[in-house]
């Protein structure tokens, strides 16, 4: 605030996952076409009906900002059908705002009449069906009502965020009293005014809203056309909390869509999609190995080639860190199962069986030191 007070420039920067998301889906839905020129997020046409169906239908799993249970409920009775419904939801979806979803929706399907404080509100409340949702509408209807400036509108919209009672009871009176010179009644600029009051305390910026509301649709729509590349992304960025891995790939096998286990010859470090209705899931995601190790396996079998069997990994990884840890962890997680016999994972699952492939390697590297 007191930075603000001497006039600088106040901005807040926000780091969304989701940018990384659609990055790397971008790039697995490219390792699925290759020969199709690569995607242009900034250019997805807005009335997709599969994406619109997808909302609809509330199967907004790993969609940004759409995704929890609640709002899953909204978009099924509201059946959203262009980007300003989306926007409009974004907005409506928190505490204050969100007791106007229900006639939002029934505004929306015609089912109550949408109804304006005043006729020259129409063209600033029209995309909202009638009801204050957005800050800039709030500064409109200033600006319309009462004749604010643009400038004196923003202080109103900031002074009713804060709840700065002492300026709200001056610029009631301001307000009420230039909407009055401006022909409107004086019960309806107190109506009107009450309403501003009460959504700017919890209003959302329009602005916001709609760049947000863009990215959920860039989310949708490749959940939409792209599930296994879109979902393997999700995934990816979700690796190190595995509460939420096991979430998302219960949406996956939802969606018919194939987790195939993680193996040290196929797997990358993160989720891949060898086809577009499997998933491999990936090195990097094993609880206890970590990303350095995942990464590590890769290099040693771009350069050594596949591994060809247990004690060929054992060999290869220990001077790499190969720990008795990790090497538990990717027994237990099946990434081995191919480099034994008929895939007897309960080979590797015994505990002196891993002792003597890990003390095999060992003294390999001792005797080649030797």
């Amino acid at each position: 605030p007191d930075c603000e007070s001497v006039g600088l420039l106040k901005m807040d920067f926000l780091g969304l996952k989701t940018l990384s998301i659609l990055k790397t889906a971008v790039r697995l839905v490219q390792t699925l076409e290759p020969d199709a020129p690569p995607l242009d997020l900034d250019s997805l046409p807005l009335d997709d009906p599969k994406t619109w169906e997808l909302f609809q239908e509330g199967r907004t799993v790993g969609i940004f900002q759409f995704e929890s249970e609640g709002m899953q409920k909204y978009l099924r009775m509201l059946r959203p059908t262009c980007i300003e419904d989306l926007i409009a939801m974004n907005a409506l979806y928190r505490p204050g705002p969100m007791e106007n979803i229900p006639t939002f929706v029934r505004r929306k399907h015609g089912e109550e009449p949408i109804t304006y404080p005043d006729p020259r509100l129409k063209p600033i409340l029209e995309n909202t069906y009638g009801i204050m949702v957005y800050q800039e509408q709030i500064m409109q209807v200033a600006q319309v009502m009462a004749g604010y400036s643009l400038a004196e509108a923003d202080l109103l919209r900031r002074a009713m965020g804060k709840k700065k009672k002492e300026i709200m009871e001056e610029q009631r009176a301001i307000f009420v009293r230039r909407a009055i010179e401006n022909g409107t009644d004086p019960k309806v600029a107190e109506e009107v005014f009450d309403t501003m009051a009460r959504f700017a305390e919890y209003g959302f910026n329009k602005s916001h809203a709609a760049a947000y509301s863009l990215l959920a649709y860039a989310t949708a729509y490749l959940k939409a056309h792209y599930p296994a590349a879109y979902m393997a992304a999700v995934l990816t960025h979700h690796a190190d909390d595995s509460d939420k891995v096991g979430f998302f790939l219960q949406e996956v096998r939802s969606l018919g869509i194939e987790v195939l286990p993680p193996c040290v010859n196929t797997s990358e470090v993160s989720f891949s999609v060898p086809s577009k209705t499997q998933i491999r899931f990936g090195l990097g995601a094993i609880k206890h190995l970590g990303d350095k190790l995942a990464h590590l396996i890769l290099e040693e079998r771009k350069r050594g080639g596949a591994f060809r069997d247990v004690y060929d990994f054992a060999v290869r990884m220990v001077p790499h860190g190969l720990n008795k840890k990790a090497f538990e962890s990717l027994c237990y997680a099946g990434a081995l199962d191919a480099l034994v016999p008929d895939q007897r994972r309960e080979y590797l699952l015994e505990e002196a069986n891993r002792q003597l492939i890990l003390e095999y390697a060992s003294s390999y590297h001792k005797a080649s030191v030797t």
